[in-house]
């Protein structure tokens, strides 16, 4: 068994590699999964990217990301649903079970924040049928609320909880990203309720760093960089059962512009000193 038996590379982590070159990468580097975004599979087409995967044995922890349900308009809400369709169908197509949703923000000069979230909510329960008969779970993200008002009106983990519990468990999930979730007090709570009802699709995680870059979307720091407790984090997902990849993605400038190949050999490294359990001493001879 491997050290990085878990450890999944989120294909934004290395921003500058297509997804061929982020497949080749993970093989390279010995990492068994990859998270993948829907950009780049889409320029090489999901049969062309289903071959990549199989041939070269990685698991695919993700899909990112479905969404964006806030629009108003009845040609904006069915495009956006539209869109969501082809991603469930693009998960499938990829073998993974786990779409990432980022939900949304407010509508350009809406101030209308619950309009947003009942909005948001009309296209979760439009699309978990959809994802269930796709064999695809939707996994909703909540964001920190420095982005609730352009990507993410869902702010805390509880708020996606009391969405996900409309359905079942195997339709719709919830991430627990340590970047967006690591501030909120209810944290070790949610976590817990979490794992209770099978909610948690996806484990992702890196740091929260200052100060903040003026594009705080590039905040987004390796591991061991700010202030994120992530064994603490391990810990809490551990007890609540979840035993899935654990997936590093990382927005930041500085990580996008270094050698993406280095770029994996920190993140094996910060991975063991940060993230998982340190492995226990060797117990010292006496005698």
């Amino acid at each position: 068994m491997s050290a990085f038996d878990r450890l999944s590379l989120n294909q934004k982590t290395t921003n500058s590699w297509s997804l061929p070159e982020a497949i080749a990468g993970c093989v390279r580097a010995g990492l068994p999964s990859i998270g993948v975004w829907r950009e780049p599979l889409v320029e090489i087409g999901v049969d062309r990217a289903r071959g990549l995967l199989d041939d070269s044995g990685l698991r695919v922890s993700s899909l990112c990301r479905g969404g964006f349900l806030t629009g108003t308009g009845e040609s904006t809400r069915r495009e956006a649903i539209a869109s969501n369709v082809a991603a469930i169908e693009e998960a499938a197509a990829i073998g993974t079970d786990c779409l990432v949703m980022v939900v949304g923000g407010l509508p350009e000069g809406s101030r209308d924040l619950p309009g947003a979230r009942a909005r948001m909510r009309e296209g979760i329960a439009t699309l978990a049928p959809i994802a269930a008969d796709h064999g695809v779970r939707l996994a909703l993200e909540p964001m920190h609320p420095i982005f609730t008002a352009d990507r993410g009106v869902l702010a805390t983990l509880g708020e996606a909880l009391d969405i996900a519990e409309d359905f079942p468990s195997e339709q719709v999930g919830v991430v627990v990203d340590s970047f967006h979730v690591w501030w909120d007090p209810q944290l070790e709570a949610q976590v817990t309720r979490a794992g209770a009802s099978g909610r948690i699709a996806s484990f992702q995680v890196c740091d929260w760093i200052t100060p903040l870059p003026a594009d705080t979307l590039l905040s987004r720091g390796m591991m061991g960089d700010g202030h994120i407790d992530f064994r603490h984090h391990f810990e809490l997902v551990s007890a609540a059962g979840y035993t899935g990849d654990i997936e590093v993605e990382i927005f930041n400038a500085d990580v996008w512009a270094a050698d993406p190949d280095e770029v994996l050999e920190t993140m094996k490294q910060r991975y063991l000193d940060c993230v998982v359990p340190a492995p226990a001493a060797e117990p010292v001879a006496v005698g």
